[in-house]
């Protein structure tokens, strides 16, 4: 049976109708046709699912949808403003820990919810706070060092 289920989508109120039990990351990609979250494992061990739901990092793959409603949803394509990359992304982008660039819409946005949480967190913080988002590049030194950055300039310093 179908549902309206109603929330905010990058700061934009949006409104689907679809069966309460579609997973957030199938809606996401399919119904509103935002392809920047990415479809990973389907399980939740892989990160690149990952979506800011309101302040926190959740594995978009095991949302209900329905469980979104009346909430504020953040994807990868809400982060730049005008043009003007978010301080992740352009931490991101200086230290080349793009690689493929398939796990880092994941990536950036579990960086984000940990760095909302920590403003300026200690390496060991990120490490254990990235542990369950996978890249198989090997970009993870570069990963580390470009939230340390975007956690300063995020805090206002450089």
């Amino acid at each position: 049976m179908k549902k309206t289920i109603r929330f905010t989508l990058n700061n934009r109120s949006v409104e689907v109708e679809v069966d309460g039990n579609e997973s957030l990351l199938w809606v996401i990609r399919t119904h509103l046709t935002l392809t920047g979250t990415k479809y990973g494992c389907g399980i939740g061990l892989c990160g690149t699912c990952v979506v800011i739901v309101d302040d926190r990092p959740v594995r978009s793959c095991l949302v209900n949808v329905e469980n979104v409603e009346n909430k504020r949803v953040l994807t990868i394509e809400g982060m730049a403003d005008n043009g003007t990359l978010h301080p992740i992304q352009q931490a991101f982008v200086n230290h080349d820990a793009l690689q493929c660039g398939f796990c880092t819409p994941g990536m950036i946005m579990n960086a984000y919810g940990l760095l909302l949480q920590n403003p300026v967190p200690t390496r060991e913080e990120i490490i254990d706070g990235m542990e369950n988002n996978l890249c198989r590049c090997g970009a993870h030194n570069r990963i580390i060092d470009a939230i340390q950055e975007a956690g300063k300039v995020m805090k206002g310093g450089r």
